[in-house]
């Protein structure tokens, strides 16, 4: 079976720390796959946040993700806290890439826990339709 593998490519925008809660916790007693995701989704608002922006209002547009890739690498545990870092892939007319690298800190070591990459795409809620790329958000991924 082939496995996903992203590669993280070299614009790095942020990170954000964020802790393991309870409820990230699954039967196996480590961090599940939906949480995982969830994880990602709060550091993607946490980077908007930091420049006034939101999913749903960002420099006059809206964005929606169009695909979503995880490629797991380590179990993460309750009392961890994972360091996302948020990388700019391709930015397109009217769509970007956002890459994460999820790691954690154990005994003096950062274990890397997965990659993921979602495909964002900007679109203008009020009228149905794909938006271009803001002028102010292409300053930012390029950055």
């Amino acid at each position: 079976m082939a496995r996903i593998k992203i590669e993280i490519p070299a614009t790095k925008l942020a990170s954000f720390s964020i802790p393991v809660r309870i409820t990230d916790i699954n039967y196996g007693n480590h961090v599940g796959n939906d949480s995982f995701i969830g994880i990602i989704h709060e550091a993607r608002m946490l980077w908007l946040k930091a420049h006034g922006f939101t999913e749903l209002e960002l420099a006059g547009v809206g964005l929606i993700m169009s695909d979503l890739a995880v490629e797991f690498k380590n179990e993460s545990y309750y009392g961890d806290t994972i360091e996302v870092t948020l990388f700019c892939g391709e930015i397109a007319r009217v769509s970007f890439e956002l890459f994460y690298q999820l790691s954690a800190k154990r005994n003096d070591a950062e274990i890397v826990l997965a990659h993921a990459k979602t495909g964002m795409v900007c679109y203008d809620y009020s009228a149905k339709k794909v938006a271009l790329v803001p002028e102010a958000l292409t300053r930012i991924l390029q950055a």
